[in-house]
This record gives C-alpha cells, sequence and structure tokens, in this order.
C-alpha cells in the first residue's frame, strides 16, 4: 500500500500557494501574486518552480526554523539599543543607524535597528502621517479584499423591530452580501462572515471601520508586550487564524463604496422590504437574500484583471471553533467555572488553573483546555447554607419593676438620695422599715 505525503502548512503558506497556483495557470501575473502575498517576484519565481517540481510542498520554506545565516551577533544588538538610549534617544531608526555606523563603527540597517527597538519596546521618534484623502482605485481581482460595516436603521420602519444590516461588498467588482441581525456585535459579525466564507470563500483581505467589535481597545498585556503583538479583538483573532488580513479604515470615507451601499439599500431595499411586508427579522434575511442576488446582476462590474482569488474553506478545517468567543476562566479547586453570570461544574478530572470557554454561533457552550473538550454541566440551582440557630440580644431600655416594694427599689433609694423615677412620683428615704412615698 503505497503511503500517501502529509503536507503540514500554515494558512499563511496555504494562501500564498492558493495565490501561486493563480499565476501558475496564468490567471494572474507572477508580478500580481507577489504583491498580493508581500513577496519579490524573485522569491515569487522560486516558488513556483519548486511548487512545479515538488507539488504543494513547495510552498514550505526549507529552512524553516534554524537560525538566520544574517543575523547580528547578541552582544553587537546590547552595545546599539545602549548607545540608543545613551546617545541617540531622541533620532528615528533612519539617522540613528547613520551615526551608529558614522561615530560608533556599528553597521547596523535601519529596518534591523527599528525592529529592536520595537522589540525592546524603546521609544523613538516617528514620522507624522498625512491625513489620507486622495482617491483610491479598486483592487484589481476579486476577492482582493471585502468591504465590511454594519448599518443600524429603521430598516422594517414602523413594522417590526430595530435591526442592523452586516454589509458586505467587494472592492474590485461591487458584488454585496448581507444579513439582517438584532445588533452590531462579535457574534453577528462573525455569523455572517462564516455565511460569506461559506458562498464566496476566504477573502484574502477585510476593509472595516476600529467599532470595538473589529478593533480592541484593551491594553497591551505584559505577554503581548514581549512579544510585540497588539491586543486583539475576538473577530480580528478569528480572522488572523484564518489567515486573512485585517485594515481597519481611519475614516468612514476611507471605505466609501460600502457606506454608498449603504445609501442605496436604506432607499431601495427599505422600500422592497414594505412591498413584500416584512415584520420580522428572519422575513427581512428572505426578501434581502432575493434583492441582493438582482442588484448585483444589474449594478456589479467586471475585475480589472480575471481570476477569483477567493480561497475555498480547507477541508477538515472547524470553522466553530475558530468563529466564537473565546474567554480564559479560572478554574476553582471545586472543578467550578463563573461564565457570564452561570456556574459550570466539569467532570473531568484535569490539573489546570485556567481553561478556556468558548461561546458559539448558535448559543452552545464548550470549555477546553490545551485544545480538548471538556465535559460538564450547568449548575442551576446552587446548595443552600445550614444556618445554625444564634441567639439574638435586643438592645432597649433597663426593665424596672411596677412594684413599690421591689428590692430594687429599695436598693436605689437606700444607696441613694433622692431618685426620681417620674414626673408624679417621688421616692424619699426610708424610716423605720417603711417606704414613705410624697404626693
Amino acid at each position: 500500500m503505497a503511503r500517501k505525503d502529509i503536507i503540514m502548512a500554515t494558512q499563511q503558506e496555504l494562501k500564498a500557494l492558493h495565490v501561486i497556483r493563480k499565476a501558475i495557470d496564468k490567471v494572474i501575473t507572477q508580478k500580481e501574486a507577489a504583491e498580493v502575498v508581500n513577496l519579490n517576484e524573485r522569491q515569487i519565481r522560486r516558488k513556483v518552480k519548486r511548487i512545479r517540481e515538488e507539488g504543494d510542498r513547495g510552498i514550505i520554506h526549507r529552512s524553516r526554523g534554524g537560525p538566520s545565516n544574517r543575523a547580528k551577533p547578541d552582544n553587537i544588538k546590547q552595545k546599539a539599543l545602549r548607545l540608543f538610549k545613551t546617545k541617540y534617544p531622541d533620532f528615528g531608526p533612519t539617522l540613528a543607524s547613520e551615526k551608529l555606523f558614522e561615530r560608533d563603527k556599528i553597521k547596523i540597517n535601519d529596518e534591523t535597528l527599528r525592529l529592536w527597538l520595537i522589540e525592546a519596546n524603546i521609544p523613538y521618534r516617528k514620522r507624522k502621517k498625512r491625513p489620507h484623502r486622495a482617491w483610491r482605485e479598486r483592487k484589481h481581482c476579486y476577492g482582493e479584499m471585502v468591504q465590511m460595516d454594519g448599518s443600524e436603521h429603521a430598516w422594517l420602519e414602523e413594522r417590526g423591530p430595530e435591526c442592523v444590516f452586516m454589509g458586505y461588498i467587494d472592492d474590485a467588482t461591487g458584488i454585496p452580501f448581507g444579513r439582517f441581525y438584532e445588533y452590531e456585535g462579535t457574534i453577528p459579525a462573525m455569523d455572517s462572515f462564516k455565511r460569506y466564507i461559506k458562498k464566496h470563500g476566504l477573502p484574502l483581505s477585510v476593509y472595516l471601520d476600529k467599532h470595538t467589535t473589529y478593533k480592541s481597545t484593551k491594553k497591551q498585556t505584559v505577554e503581548e508586550q514581549l512579544a510585540n503583538e497588539k491586543s486583539l479583538s475576538q473577530f480580528e483573532r478569528a480572522l488572523k487564524e484564518l489567515s486573512v488580513d485585517v485594515i481597519h479604515a481611519n475614516s468612514p470615507q476611507a471605505k466609501g463604496r460600502v457606506e454608498r451601499l449603504f445609501e442605496t439599500f436604506q432607499d431601495r431595499l427599505i422600500k422592497e422590504l414594505r412591498l413584500e411586508g416584512a415584520k420580522t427579522i428572519n422575513e427581512a434575511n428572505k426578501v434581502a437574500e432575493r434583492f441582493i442576488a438582482g442588484y448585483a446582476k444589474r449594478f456589479a462590474v467586471e475585475p480589472a484583471k480575471p481570476g477569483n482569488l477567493h480561497r475555498p474553506i480547507p477541508k477538515g478545517l472547524d470553522l466553530d471553533r475558530i468563529l466564537c468567543i473565546k474567554t480564559p476562566r479560572a478554574l476553582k479547586n471545586d472543578f467550578t467555572v463563573a461564565h457570564d453570570r452561570k456556574l459550570y461544574q466539569v467532570l473531568d478530572n484535569v490539573r489546570a488553573q485556567r481553561v478556556i470557554v468558548e461561546d458559539h454561533i448558535d448559543g452552545r457552550v464548550i470549555i477546553r483546555h490545551k485544545g480538548t473538550g471538556l465535559k460538564f454541566k450547568e449548575i442551576t440551582k446552587r446548595p443552600e447554607k445550614k444556618v445554625t440557630k444564634k441567639y439574638k440580644f435586643r438592645i432597649g431600655r433597663a426593665y424596672k419593676p411596677q412594684a413599690m416594694d421591689h428590692p430594687w427599689r429599695q436598693y436605689k433609694v437606700r444607696y441613694s438620695h433622692i431618685h426620681s423615677y417620674s414626673q408624679k412620683e417621688k421616692v424619699a428615704p426610708k424610716e423605720k422599715g417603711l417606704l414613705l412615698t410624697k404626693p
């Protein structure tokens, strides 16, 4: 029985393989393939040759995991960083690299120095970016970039609840896609993106705004600072695992195509929903599906370059494990996990301090540890604590006997002078064994 070759490749390599295959089939040029995968033409030619000779295995770099032959020694790196902090703290990487060579005889590329400064978390002077207001040309190929956004509007007017339209539009062709949801959030974004890639495939990049759903506002953790990584939102993390580039727009004008799509839909689609009498979100989605199909046939344009750069979903890839909200939670000593105001009892005997709780699109909750799902159950009713009887002491005024011949009153009279008990009676000293009371 012949042994089948198993190729272990990352999502980024699968993306590059897909684009290079398009170049081999003459769908796109090698120069365009180099621009898409951020490689130069020499690397593309080398990879094309290797893939033709070795098949898909040729996309994997042969020196993976080995040290770079051009890496600078660590002592030179530490000396350059020390000189930068003491002599060139307000220099940019370009000028600092020139001065290190002129004055300190240390030859370092400006880009290498910049990466070293970022890795060591050393601040340096940066150039001010100019505001981007120029017209941007469409992408050349279908699937090269997709613009995405959510539009909160009275789509159902007064007939139904408020809802949000999660819209997509291909930058090269203008082919739209979208669905209605109750709100604009992580779960609707993931659900709509899952439906999009099942219909069209994985795009090379997604262009969207800086809504908190798409861009994290959290500060970097210590681990992220050491790894020189930015804090990612759940949506960014999912697209990174799928090797889809995320591009954030700095203004609404930058993603003008999807904004203009919303303007058109807020006129035409609303009227179509009104004519169809849609009153619920489910009814609106059925109308929108038919409307978008007709709209694409009428208004979609031909791309500048032929071919489809959407990648097919890899076989065996579990989208539900990627397109979900992953939250780290503490595993207590009694094997319970608190999440979203609920308490779960882990049934597996696992030694861990933290586990990952996954909130899936369909409402399922899965608890994992190191990628393995754990058995658990929800604790719907917490056991009541046994309350022991405790004596309650009442704090109030001291008890005073009412009887005039009570020993307590005699004691107070005997060892006191004149003591008033009320406004109506006064007690006098005892004479010859008798208690005298004045009227």
